[in-house]
């Protein structure tokens, strides 16, 4: 025979104290006023938020753990647009990063998507938003003007910076690490997370400064949009920059002097 077990009011009013949905249960039998239930009902709410965000990380935790670091599979080469010298470099490209990332993030119920922006005369901005199955989500947006180096014509500096774009606020959302492979010999590399807006910005201003046009600036350092700056690069960059910026600066004071002497 089958036995039924009866918990006690009291007992019952403990285990409720654990969870706000068996709390809003007891005001209602006790009929508590409408204010009291409203206040359970949010304390219930963030519960679960506070739930959704542990199960969030979790996830993320158990999932960066199986990540492994992802190959760069893609070269790319080409002639800068003033004719002088070309650009090379290889990467691994997004759906590389999808094809390693996806099975996954998938098994711990976890997925992404991408919103992004272009607005007339504005930076392009891309936010990649993580979430959980339970309801938690996270998100990572950086923004970039429109990659207009190499041979692009319009349409084609706007996709570049979208991919470039995703590509780096998936990789900074997942804390993920490509290998270097143009040496086999090299230990795998970790690369950090692209440069915020008030960064570029400072940065675009200062190549300003130093005469230079984008697509020269990008030859000089090897790389092809300013969008794929990270921030362990941008200490070095910043400082050749500055000594540029110096050097013209005491050649415009001697300029000055010679005229008014």
């Amino acid at each position: 025979m089958n036995t039924v077990t009866v918990m006690e009011p009291q007992n019952r009013q403990q285990a409720a104290v654990h969870n706000p949905m068996g709390m809003i249960g007891i005001a209602v039998e006790q009929n508590a006023s409408i204010e009291t239930i409203e206040k359970l009902m949010a304390l219930q709410e963030r519960w679960e938020a506070n739930q959704a965000r542990r199960a969030f990380d979790e996830a993320m935790a158990a999932a960066k753990a199986e990540i492994p670091t992802i190959a760069k599979n893609r070269s790319v080469g080409y002639d800068n647009k003033d004719g002088k010298g070309s650009t090379n470099y290889r990467h691994e490209d997004l759906a590389e990063i999808a094809r390693t990332v996806d099975p996954i993030l998938g098994k711990h119920g976890l997925s992404y998507r991408f919103r992004t922006t272009s607005e007339v005369n504005q930076p392009i901005t891309v936010t990649c938003i993580v979430s959980h199955r339970d309801g938690h989500s996270e998100e990572n947006t950086l923004m970039a003007g429109k990659d207009e180096s190499g041979k692009k014509n319009s349409i084609q500096a706007i996709g570049s910076t979208l991919t470039y774009l995703q590509r780096y606020t998936l990789k900074a959302a997942l804390g993920l690490a490509a290998s270097n492979d143009d040496d086999g010999g090299k230990a795998d590399e970790v690369e950090s997370a692209p440069i915020g807006p008030d960064e570029m910005a400072a940065l675009r201003q200062l190549i300003d400064d130093v005469n230079l046009s984008i697509d020269k600036f990008c030859a000089s350092f090897n790389i092809e949009a300013l969008a794929e700056i990270t921030v362990d690069m941008l200490p070095g960059i910043m400082r050749r920059l500055l000594e540029r910026k110096a050097k013209l600066d005491r050649a415009r004071d001697t300029a000055t002097r010679e005229v008014t002497e």
